[in-house]
């Protein structure tokens, strides 16, 4: 996959049904608001639709219109054109339940990320109904990144700046060390205490 040119940087694969449609303008629009936010984490967005390049550029005056901003041929992220569906049969990203006029499937909403080191790091498939929610792909983001670099997991709900939690591999001599600002064992009836906290390390 070329979508990581930089040693440093990650990726997100997201594909759609169709151009034009209302659940996909929708998810674009709120993928374009939040592309600042992506690069911030340097992070490299990439669409992908089975119209074609012309119907994408139209589109995207659609996209950029729904967000209250001038209904410009561009976004702040590429969309690939497979047309052929080579690439979604490729990526299995075709979804059986829904056709097209012709009888053809369309695409899923999928959405992959990449890490810096090419490899896939999250896959996740909502069916074509069912709106991605872009705020919770960011906090994914965030937390396959700290998870990364640091020896931590991040707990049901977790959102940046609360507290996570020592990997179970990682003895508490170790851990004290890693973790200066403490760690914190939440007690529970089996007397083992696996569940140790720490506050986000920077």
């Amino acid at each position: 996959c070329q979508l990581l040119p930089s040693p440093c940087r990650w990726g997100i694969l997201f594909s759609h049904p169709r151009d034009f449609t209302p659940v996909c303008t929708t998810e674009l629009g709120r993928a374009a608001k939040l592309a600042p936010e992506f690069s911030k984490r340097n992070v490299k967005m990439i669409a992908l639709s089975i119209d074609s390049v012309q119907d994408h550029l139209s589109w995207c005056k659609d996209i950029n219109a729904y967000n209250g901003e001038q209904p410009a041929e561009k976004l702040p992220f590429p969309i690939i054109a497979d047309k052929n569906r080579e690439l979604a049969v490729k990526l299995g990203m075709l979804d059986p339940d829904e056709l097209d006029k012709d009888g053809m499937p369309l695409t899923a909403r999928v959405v992959f990320v990449f890490g810096p080191d090419k490899k896939l790091k999250l896959s996740i498939l909502y069916p074509a109904t069912t709106g991605r929610n872009f705020d919770e792909i960011l906090r994914v983001v965030d937390s396959l990144q700290l998870t990364a670099y640091k020896k931590v997991a991040t707990p049901v709900d977790w959102k940046p700046g609360d507290s996570v939690m020592v990997v179970p591999t990682l003895p508490d001599e170790e851990a004290k060390k890693l973790f200066p600002k403490g760690i914190f064992t939440k007690e529970l009836p089996s007397g083992k205490k696996y569940l140790r906290y720490t506050p986000q390390p920077e």
